[in-house]
């Protein structure tokens, strides 16, 4: 499932190993969304991306750790966003106590609703369900991915006079209502009320998980 064990060092990254690497990234993409990762195998994403098995191998050692290495991929994707967006609208003098929308949209604006990305990770997911130890790495790695975002969005409700009561809690209900909105708006595409009612109830999310007040280690200053 993964390349390394505790101790070993990683491969070092040329510059052609890092574009072979994103190649079978992006080939993957597009072959387990249009197939279906069970129905996918090694040999069509290196058919899609140009490749050997010999260059999938010598990057990734299953189908399981290429997805694992995406999914790390569109995280750390996420969480630059978040932090650009939250930085454009400080620098801008426009994230006041005022305009708390803006914190809003920047959370929106780096979690958009992916109709392949979401194909991908739903029959991943059920087949993480059915695979306990790929189960628990996925877990953690989600939690992992949580522990970065969650300060960017603490900090950018810190910026309009609000503190986060229950970080975990916070966390979980944002990832319900993205998973859950995700569907009802990919079934119906064409519908603004869907889209409204998503944003609306990332709002509710926001709002329910704060409080007015200054966030930690600020009430002193």
């Amino acid at each position: 499932m993964t390349s390394l064990t505790r101790g070993e060092q990683p491969k070092r990254v040329t510059r052609r190993r890092a574009l072979t690497r994103q190649r079978l990234l992006d080939a993957a993409l597009h072959v387990f969304a249009e197939e279906g990762f069970g129905r996918s195998t090694v040999d069509r994403v290196c058919e899609r991306a140009g490749f050997t098995r010999g260059a999938f191998y010598s990057n990734f050692t299953s189908l399981d750790e290429l997805f694992l290495a995406m999914w790390e991929e569109r995280a750390a994707a996420m969480r630059d966003g978040l932090r650009e967006a939250i930085a454009a609208t400080e620098g801008s003098g426009a994230l006041d106590a005022d305009d708390p929308e803006r914190v809003l949209r920047a959370v929106l604006d780096v979690i958009p609703v992916d109709d392949a990305w979401y194909r991908v990770t739903a029959e991943f997911t059920a087949h993480a369900l059915r695979n306990p130890p790929l189960r628990r790495v996925m877990a953690a790695r989600e939690a992992a991915i949580l522990d970065a975002l969650l300060p960017l969005v603490e900090g950018a409700l810190a910026r309009i006079g609000r503190r986060v009561t229950d970080r975990t809690a916070l966390g979980q209900a944002l990832i319900a209502v993205h998973d859950g909105t995700s569907v009802q708006v990919l079934l119906e595409p064409a519908d603004p009320a869907v889209r409204a009612r998503r944003e609306e109830l990332f709002r509710h999310v926001l709002m329910a998980y704060s409080t007015e007040g200054p966030g930690e280690g600020e009430e002193d200053q």
